[in-house]
């Protein structure tokens, strides 16, 4: 049986051995209740201030994690730099209108949240983070992308089995993924699954820009994974733990069919020491001017409060 939530216990870095020990043996670790609730309701009330004040009228972009119907247009690709918003496929009916509020139909908000909005920047950048990034074996944290992920009720989209460094590709492969629910996970409402252990096959398949003058992305090799998940495990975990995510861990999450949300906030972060390449034909990608930035917090034994 795989023991997934461990207790904090003082140590010399933020996690413990034993944390560090089954991060590495299974590739993904929980920690319950990372942020207080008051962090929670304060990133719940701020994106609701975002897409409250957005106008959306123009705004055509689904997002899908579905081959067969993924779309890479400008909108998406360009939004590195940018805070966009992206509809569940569900979100409207035949005639093409929103079935229900435009809250309330947004699969996502993307991809430089935590660069532009200040209450995200500060859970995104804060020492615990960047400690944590150190003691899983980053040199020089980056903070590539963020998303908060609605999840919505009734119509929150399937999320296929899929491995973060296949979209954040590095050579070696360095991302580093951080998962916060900020509505408590169950079966109903379509909770992370993770397959523990699968991170030892490695990230063997690329989604990038298409070489020019092609445009657009693709994944290479073209031929899809079909991946074993036959021992995943349901991470139900209450709103403000953290999941921590390794570059190969195959994860996935189902449709939110309940009447209950499961809003999330994630980010990823990669290695920006020498001899880590981040190609220049990854998907997300930042203009000149706009670098992405290292996560230079650490965390020390006189925060252990916000432990």
């Amino acid at each position: 049986e795989h023991l997934a939530f461990l207790d904090i216990k003082d140590s010399m870095g933020y996690l413990t051995e034993e944390q560090v020990i089954f991060y590495e043996n299974n590739g993904y670790l929980v920690i319950e209740r990372f942020w207080d609730s008051d962090t929670v309701d304060k990133l719940k009330d701020k994106i609701h201030t975002i897409v409250e004040a957005a106008d959306l009228s123009k705004v055509t972009s689904v997002f899908s994690t579905k081959e067969n119907v993924r779309r890479a247009d400008d909108y998406f690709l360009t939004s590195g730099r940018e805070i966009r918003f992206f509809w569940e496929e569900k979100a409207r009916d035949v005639d093409g209108n929103l079935v229900t509020t435009k809250e309330k139909a947004i699969n996502k908000v993307g991809h430089g949240l935590h660069d532009l909005d200040s209450d995200f920047e500060a859970v995104s950048y804060e020492g615990r983070i960047g400690s944590i990034c150190a003691e899983l074996g980053l040199d020089r944290p980056l903070a590539v992308q963020s998303m908060y992920i609605f999840k919505q009720a009734r119509i929150g989209g399937l999320v296929v089995p899929h491995q973060d460094g296949a979209f954040l590709y590095t050579e070696p492969q360095s991302c580093i993924g951080f998962w916060w629910p900020l509505d408590d996970c169950g079966l109903e409402n379509g909770c992370l699954w993770a397959v523990p252990g699968s991170h030892v096959l490695g990230v063997h398949r690329r989604f990038k820009r298409k070489d020019p003058p092609g445009v657009g992305t693709e994944f290479v090799p073209e031929e899809p994974v079909v991946w074993d998940t036959t021992g995943a495990v349901p991470l139900l975990i209450p709103r403000g733990s953290l999941v921590i995510l390794h570059s190969a861990l195959v994860h996935f999450s189902n449709e939110n069919n309940s009447d209950i949300s499961r809003h999330a906030y994630s980010i990823h972060i990669v290695d920006g020491k020498e001899g880590v390449e981040y190609p220049a034909d990854n998907w997300l990608q930042r203009p000149e001017g706009f670098p992405f930035r290292e996560i230079t917090n650490r965390y020390s034994s006189a925060d252990a409060l916000f432990k």
